[in-house]
């Protein structure tokens, strides 16, 4: 049986499906992740929430700059021709529609495509959604990276949000460990496709999600789901 994925191999997974030219920003978390499986003939641009267009991979060693950073506090590198800027002209950026695609993580998605990412509810939660929410309702596509199981078995995706929400109907795809989901659609009419599967035969993570799962006809009905062709790319 294949395996879930890492999260090295998930996030390869989605820079892979990220179209060429466009504009991209990576969340804090898994999602910085992607920056690092970006190959330079996709010409893809990152911008940070900090204020920089041109981010490149995660620095190593003597790339180290600790005034080169991205909004997880992660040093970065810049690609050539980066550029940097204010904060209200980043976040300008980001509620204008300028951003082609956000990766961010999730605590939950609904299966309407509504996102929870910011705070568990807990006491001790940050106290404030900060830029998730400019990010997911301002880009042309939102992309989630989770695992699809919390660590008491339940899933993350869900029929209603149980935490606070950072956007609604908002999420385009969700790539997680046992599998890739797309939403068609949107609000009550909005459909959740199981795209690709692994670890787990696609029928068995259908059932234990407590959503309605479409299979995608490439999946069929097999024991175990191998999906080799990648996404239609945004």
């Amino acid at each position: 049986m294949n395996k879930p994925l890492t999260r090295d191999e998930l996030a390869k997974k989605v820079a892979a499906d990220i179209s060429p030219g466009s504009y991209v920003n990576l969340g804090i978390g898994q999602p910085t992740k992607v920056a690092d499986y970006l190959r330079p003939e996709q010409n893809i641009t990152l911008h940070t929430e900090n204020g920089m267009l041109g981010m490149g991979p995660e620095a190593q060693d003597s790339q180290v700059d600790e005034d080169l950073i991205n909004a997880g506090k992660i040093p970065v590198t810049e690609t050539p021709g980066a550029s940097y800027f204010h904060h209200a002209d980043s976040f300008a950026m980001m509620r204008g529609g300028h951003l082609d695609v956000c990766v961010l993580g999730a605590f939950q998605v609904s299966a309407r495509g509504d996102l929870a990412n910011w705070s568990t509810g807990s006491p001790d939660s940050i106290p404030a959604v900060g830029g998730a929410m400019d990010l997911a309702v301002g880009a042309k596509a939102v992309f989630v990276m989770m695992s699809l199981f919390a660590k008491d078995g339940t899933a993350k995706i869900v029929p209603d949000l149980t935490y606070p929400v950072t956007g609604l109907g908002c999420v385009t795809r969700i790539y997680t460990d046992h599998g890739v989901f797309l939403l068609s659609g949107s609000g009550a009419s909005s459909t959740l496709i199981l795209h690709e599967a692994f670890g787990l035969p696609a029928e068995e993570i259908a059932a234990r999600l407590d959503v309605e799962v479409q299979l995608d006809h490439k999946l069929g009905s097999s024991a175990e789901a191998h999906f080799q062709s990648p996404v239609q790319p945004v």
